[in-house]
């Protein structure tokens, strides 16, 4: 179980660097090759395009990994199969519902009465037809998890990425505009589910075999796993929700109140400042199965231990992060999108934004805590309490504002939803916030800011300017004593894992340790 668990988590998290990348690369093409205007279009339409896929799916993905596990871990092939089907029939009908309901009603709503711009009605319609596809997918990415085939996950993720880059780009280098990019995505989505049909077809009789012949399930059985898979996946679709508005119901209130070309300020900003993201993602990941594990033994030190440390490993690379994305907020937009220099106009935003990811990076982490000692609703309760002031804040901002207002919005909702998950995390696991090592990160970052503040804020000197305050950071860290003598052996066991570098990281680290504990 324990190989599963490690081989099945480095593929997901192999698969989300890959899609994250592959997202980064496609609103990038898009973002240049439509031009602020269009692209700001594109920008208003993908988060009701999240909103729908998620609603549609009904949160039924993860009912049916936990419940095939949970029948295939006693060899009931059979239920687990009728689990696989009997949530699929209800996401269908959701996803076919639900796009319909947007293509001949929501959509026209949606344009001209909340954002007042008619024009947008087309788009928003090609959403309706991309939720049928997504939903047969998710059905069958919840049922490949159950087995611990997380490969097969990648490989529709990596299809429906490939398929919907080449083909947005294709349709709009044809001409067709922001409709084409969204076609594309439609055609992606399609052809994720053609495979995930055929590797469920082709590949998963070996984990499920076919139903037996003796097998009965009435109409009224199915009624009652059905409601079992709802009932699971309720709690889980209110968070998903609640976090996709988290990120997205700013956008969706600029659109109201803000040009097109605004829009895709903020849109080509947004992804960017996601970026530290990854580093947070990976350590929550890590500490929910970790923090279970000590909670479900008792083990009082080992859980303190975790939770310290989850918190002084994020924070040690995300404020620094953070901090030089705000700092160099112009020059790298201006190299990422060098074909056309107006996305320069969303540095605010970015500068804005990246230092909420430092509040929703620590928010993340305290949920996997929270979640990993059996508290799953408090993250949820939360979630749709910061949703809610993102979407409150916003309406008053944006006008005034702009793009940064948004931004602050979103910022301001993650700080407040910060205070309180990081509050129960400490008190469900009786631990004390890693003052100490906090005060001296945060003097380091302020040194690196200060150094930083000097550098030329131009593209010439954009990598130079990351190096030089990687580096004062580094010493800053040291001059600040950070390190631990435990922090060195744990870094040293990693250096050891760089190949041809690892001589060079062992002498930056045997200098450390000079510096730190010469008087001892």
């Amino acid at each position: 179980m324990a190989n599963k668990l490690v081989r099945g988590s480095l593929i997901i998290f192999i698969g989300n660097i890959i899609f994250r990348v592959g997202g980064y690369i496609y609103r990038f093409l898009m973002a240049i090759l439509l031009g602020p205007t269009n692209y700001g279009i594109l920008g208003m339409t993908l988060p009701f395009q999240g909103i729908f896929q998620t609603l549609a799916a009904g949160g039924l993905p993860p009912a049916i990994a936990k419940y095939v596990a949970e029948y295939e871990a006693v060899g009931e092939h059979d239920m687990a199969r009728k689990t696989i089907y009997t949530a699929l029939k209800i996401m269908v009908f959701l996803g076919i519902f639900l796009g319909l309901l947007m293509i001949f009603v929501i959509s026209p709503i949606i344009a001209n009465n909340f954002l007042h711009k008619p024009y947008t009605v087309i788009p928003l319609q090609i959403i309706g037809l991309i939720t049928p596809f997504s939903v047969i997918v998710g059905a069958f990415r919840g049922a490949f998890q159950g087995v611990y085939k997380m490969e097969y996950i990648v490989y529709t993720r990596a299809v429906e990425q490939l398929g919907m880059i080449l083909f947005a780009t294709a349709f709009v280098l044809i001409g067709f505009s922001t409709p084409g990019a969204l076609w594309g995505t439609v055609i992606g989505y399609s052809l994720a589910a053609v495979s995930a049909i055929y590797i469920f077809k082709v590949y998963m009789p070996k984990y499920i075999p076919q139903a037996s012949d003796d097998f009965k399930f009435t109409f009224r059985d199915e009624l009652k796993l059905a409601a079992i898979l709802i009932k699971f996946s309720i709690p889980v679709i209110i968070t998903a929700i609640a976090e996709m508005l988290i990120y997205n119901i700013c956008t969706i209130i600029m659109g109201r109140f803000l040009s097109d070309a605004s829009v895709g300020f903020f849109a080509a900003a947004d992804p960017i400042s996601r970026l530290p993201l990854m580093i947070s993602i990976s350590v929550a990941t890590t500490i929910l199965p970790a923090t279970s594990e000590a909670f479900k033994v008792h083990d009082v030190k080992a859980l303190q231990k975790y939770v310290g440390e989850s918190y002084k490993i994020a924070l040690l690379f995300v404020v620094p992060m953070c901090i030089g994305l705000a700092m160099f907020a112009v020059p790298t937009l201006h190299l990422l999108y060098f074909k056309d220099t107006s996305y320069v106009a969303g540095a605010s935003a970015l500068a804005i934004l990246a230092i909420g990811m430092a509040f929703y990076s620590i928010f993340s982490i305290s949920t996997s805590i929270v979640q990993g000692v059996g508290n799953p609703r408090i993250p949820m309760y939360i979630l749709i309490f910061g949703s809610i002031v993102t979407g409150i804040l916003s309406w008053i901002l944006v006008p005034t504002m702009g793009i940064a207002g948004g931004a602050l919005a979103t910022t301001l909702a993650c700080f407040l939803m910060m205070i309180p998950c990081v509050y129960f995390a400490l008190k469900l696991t009786h631990s004390k916030p890693p003052a100490v090592s906090f005060i001296k990160i945060i003097l380091a970052s302020a040194i690196m800011a200060a150094v930083g503040y000097f550098i030329p804020k131009t593209t010439l000197f954009l990598f130079p300017g990351i190096i030089i305050c990687m580096i004062v950071y580094f010493f800053a860290l040291i001059f600040v004593k950070f390190f631990t003598k435990d922090d060195i052996e744990t870094l040293r066991g990693y250096g050891s894992k760089f190949g041809p570098l690892s001589k060079l990281v062992n002498k930056l680290l045997n200098v450390v340790e000079k510096i730190e504990f010469r008087n001892e």
